[in-house]
């Protein structure tokens, strides 16, 4: 129950969906991934509005399903969590309508899907979720994940990729360039665009502090 009420106001419903909401050993979408998110979209919700209920179910479970990054089936796995999401849903004698507004903002909060959110909820779940991809947990998670798919750090001999072609498979940093500064242009909320403003000006500032470094 402790992990539940670290979810307040919505702690009976996260006791419930805790045991679902993460599967797999990737330490970037593990539960603390989740809580972060979480506060995330509470920040978010208190300056924007939306169903709060809906939008908690919707942070809890939009990582239920777990595919890795460098997988085939990357761009399925929202697509994938919103199905289980529906499954879990129904069974907690949820109704249709909302299954639906989850299930859709489950499906629209990856990047890697391309599915534009339609409601505010989905909106705020691809806003809070993406305010973790960026700042110094992003930078983190950047390279938790360039490490658990085998790639470097950094071209030792061409950081900056200023003489060849970016490449986020074989170095991390070259993630920086090719996603995770794209990021903040794309926030669909006004607290989101701000908080992102933030993040992403101290990830620019990471960046530079790491290349004066090597």
């Amino acid at each position: 129950m402790f992990e539940a009420e670290a979810f307040f106001p919505h702690e009976t419903l996260a006791a419930a969906l805790i045991p679902h909401a993460a599967e797999g050993d990737d330490g970037s979408h593990d539960l603390a991934h989740i809580l972060r998110v979480f506060r995330n979209a509470m920040r978010i919700h208190a300056g924007e509005g939306g169903d709060r209920r809906v939008l908690a179910a919707s942070v809890l479970l939009h990582d239920c399903v777990a595919v890795e990054k460098n997988s085939p089936l990357r761009a399925q796995a929202s697509a994938l969590a919103a199905e289980k999401a529906s499954a879990i849903l129904l069974k907690l004698g949820w109704s249709n309508e909302d299954i639906e507004a989850a299930a859709h903002a489950i499906t629209a909060h990856s990047f890697s899907a391309g599915v534009a959110p339609r409601t505010l909820e989905a909106k705020i779940l691809q806003d809070a979720d993406r305010l973790d991809a960026i700042g110094m947990v992003g930078a983190a998670r950047c390279f938790y994940i360039g490490g658990r798919l085998g790639s470097g750090l950094y071209d030792p001999f061409d950081p900056a990729a200023k003489n060849r072609p970016l490449d986020d498979k074989r170095y991390a940093i070259d993630h920086f360039q090719t996603k995770l500064f794209k990021l903040a242009e794309g926030f669909q909320t006004e607290t989101g665009r701000r908080l992102a403003a933030a993040r992403d000006k101290s990830l620019r500032e990471f960046l530079s502090a790491f290349m004066d470094e090597i």
